[in-house]
């Protein structure tokens, strides 16, 4: 997640956010976004944090406004219930620094050509409904994504960690330590993270060998399987199972396989304290050399150094 421009907003005084609830108030989607933000602001002052809420009616008709964040909101079950005005909306919502959609809200902007050439979290199962327009947004099955001034998040579950992130980026880690309490919430998951049923909306029935081949991975993080016992699992040959990652996938088992506990890898030494030696175990890399190596070749720098990271933040 690129933080580099969103995190110039937090020099604002107040930074304003404007969430615009096109769904229902007690959808997951919804609580998961707004609750985290509305004990940041409390955290912070109204001096620091405004966080204002709009039905998308009263957004529209409302005197403008200099809001720095303004987010579409609708949980993915609502994606019918699509405002009438979306087109005084987008304009309006580009009007801000910082916009874009959560939810059902993503493909609401994308349906409206607000996203074209835009990586954007679209929900798994809307992927169905997205049809012509995939092929002007970059749908991509992460949780969320910042892609230049656009923000996109799936929804669920990954609201909270969509608005934890966005907390840590504006405000700090001491701030998100402070919600992440609150909320008790133990890790906040990063946008590489991908949406759990996302490989099943993105290849359907048609490739069932290719979902249950990375749900094994995913499940078998600590002690990796080698690919010989995965296709062997998943009921096929190894040249088949290599077939459908190249194809589908567009890299070899075990390549993925090491970026998925790589990635994991990154999470632990970001969002816990185990020690480096501890996370590389944990991720199934027996040797500390063979652990750094393949961390530097994948992320640009060491495990050392991402821990200097998170203490420096």
């Amino acid at each position: 997640m690129q933080h580099a421009d969103l995190s110039r907003l937090a020099q604002e005084r107040p930074l304003r956010v404007l969430l615009l609830n096109a769904g229902a108030p007690d959808a997951l989607t919804w609580s998961g976004l707004v609750q985290p933000l509305r004990l940041a602001a409390k955290s912070v002052g109204p001096e620091r944090l405004h966080v204002d809420i709009r039905s998308p009616d009263k957004f529209t008709a409302d005197a403008a406004r200099p809001w720095h964040i303004v987010l579409l909101v609708a949980d993915e079950s609502e994606s019918g219930l699509k405002p009438a005005n979306m087109r005084a909306l987008v304009q309006r919502c580009r009007a801000a620094p910082f916009w874009g959609g959560v939810g059902a809200g993503v493909l609401w902007l994308a349906d409206a050509g607000a996203l074209d050439g835009v990586r954007a979290a679209l929900p798994w199962s809307l992927y169905a409904e997205a049809g012509d327009i995939a092929d002007q947004a970059v749908f991509t099955p992460h949780l969320y994504e910042v892609d230049g001034a656009k923000l996109t998040c799936c929804g669920g579950a990954a609201s909270i960690d969509f608005a934890l992130t966005l907390v840590e980026t504006l405000f700090g880690s001491s701030v998100q330590a402070q919600v992440k309490e609150v909320l008790c919430v133990d890790r906040v998951r990063g946008p590489e993270e991908r949406q759990r049923v996302a490989l099943q909306a993105r290849f359907g029935a048609l490739q069932p060998k290719l979902t249950e081949a990375v749900t094994l991975m995913e499940a078998n993080i600590e002690e990796p399987l080698s690919t010989d016992e995965i296709a062997q699992l998943a009921g096929i040959s190894r040249r088949q199972l290599e077939r459908l990652f190249k194809q589908y996938l567009g890299t070899l088992p075990s390549r993925y396989y090491l970026e998925l506990r790589l990635k994991r890898a990154r999470q632990l030494l970001l969002d816990t304290n185990h020690s480096i030696v501890q996370v590389g175990l944990m991720c199934g890399f027996s040797s500390g050399s063979h652990f750094s190596t393949a961390f530097g070749a994948l992320f640009g720098n060491t495990p050392r150094e991402e821990r200097q990271r998170k203490l420096a933040q």
